[in-house]
């Protein structure tokens, strides 16, 4: 079927430029190779700002910092955990005596406060799809002494801006599966009306990902610009209505700035007044004001990667100064992250393995 679909690729003479903002579609495509059978059939696909732990800014990762060192337990994922911001991360104030909690979600952090007569704050990195959970838990009215600090973000909006910027001129985009089976096909259905571009929701197989490019390819040799729902398996027209109903109970849109982007409006979610007892932001209001202005690292180009201006290993640090294990920026550091992805199967890593044999 791949040899298929490659080959009716080929015949079809195209030079396209296709984005996909999701680090699993990423990591389909590096891990299966599919990157350079495509690039034979005239196309080239690069990854967007979709790794939820790479867009969250350098200042939101210092916020969680500052309460860690006021003695506050933090609970978050570990990939948030490990990026450095002024070169120290959650896990480095760890080691220097502050209570920093590894957790896989917001249901983990719940068991850990319910043990603990301390504060705690859950950093909820993430977008649409682990959104749900931590609404769910503001819903269900914590412990005491439990709070949310919210870095969750609305992706159609990063789309839109993305788009609008015109930095990257593409040919088509490869919707996120994850986010999809949240907030459905609808939503994206503005951005091809606006943008006139051909977008399709994809599942993770490789025939999933050759399949989203086929239909993609299609609709641009036939003029057409509208969505297609190429894993309807998993993804409705109109998404999880229960998980949507539970996400606009709690939280509210606002304007976030994303890691390699400026403020962008009603792209992060904020907690709602009704439930400020539990916001993280407003129980330390006064601390986190003080935070001074924080400018990304002049020689991490996170920013450019997320916007698909630089490709990883054009980074001049990928591979030499940055590596998963040295990491520079977040785009190494996540498992979602596009440095981290291609470092982790490209030929650097083999390299290493044949010369440690």
């Amino acid at each position: 079927m791949a040899t298929a679909i490659l080959n009716r690729l080929k015949k079809m003479n195209l030079n396209l430029r296709i984005m996909h903002v999701c680090g699993t579609h990423q990591d389909t495509l590096e891990r299966y190779g599919l990157a350079v059978p495509l690039k034979d059939c005239g196309i080239v696909v690069h990854q967007g700002p979709g790794c939820p732990v790479c867009v969250t800014t350098d200042r939101e990762y210092e916020m969680a910092k500052t309460l860690a060192k006021k003695g506050i337990t933090i609970a978050t994922f570990g990939d948030a955990a490990r990026v450095p911001v002024r070169q120290k991360s959650l896990l480095d104030l760890r080691g220097e005596g502050c209570d920093i909690r590894i957790v896989y979600g917001v249901s983990d952090a719940l068991e850990l406060a319910r043990e603990r007569d301390r504060q705690m704050v859950f950093l909820g990195v993430g977008f649409e799809t682990t959104a749900p959970g931590t609404a769910t838990c503001l819903l269900n009215g914590p412990p005491s002494g439990f709070s949310v600090l919210s870095c969750h973000r609305y992706v159609p909006p990063v789309l839109d801006a993305l788009l609008g910027i015109g930095e990257f001129l593409i040919d088509g985009l490869i919707l996120p599966g994850h986010v999809s089976t949240i907030i459905g096909v609808h939503p994206y259905e503005a951005l091809a009306e606006k943008h006139k571009l051909p977008q399709v929701v994809a599942g993770f197989e490789p025939l999933d990902l050759l399949m989203a490019v086929y239909m993609i390819a299609q609709q641009v040799k036939n003029g057409d610009a509208r969505v297609e729902n190429e894993y309807g398996r998993a993804v409705r027209y109109e998404g999880n209505i229960r998980a949507l109903k539970i996400l606009d109970e709690v939280f509210e849109p606002r304007g976030v700035a994303w890691r390699g982007f400026p403020s962008i409006p009603n792209s992060g979610m904020a907690i709602k007044k009704r439930f400020s007892s539990w916001d993280a932001e407003r129980i330390f209001e006064d601390d986190l004001a003080k935070l001074p202005d924080l400018r990304e690292p002049l020689d991490c180009h996170c920013g450019e990667i997320l916007r698909a201006l630089l490709e990883p290993h054009e980074c001049p640090l990928f591979a030499k100064v940055c590596t998963p294990t040295t990491p520079v920026g977040p785009c190494m550091v996540s498992m979602e992250g596009a440095c981290n992805i291609e470092y982790k199967h490209s030929a650097y890593q083999r390299d290493r393995a044949h010369h440690s044999a």
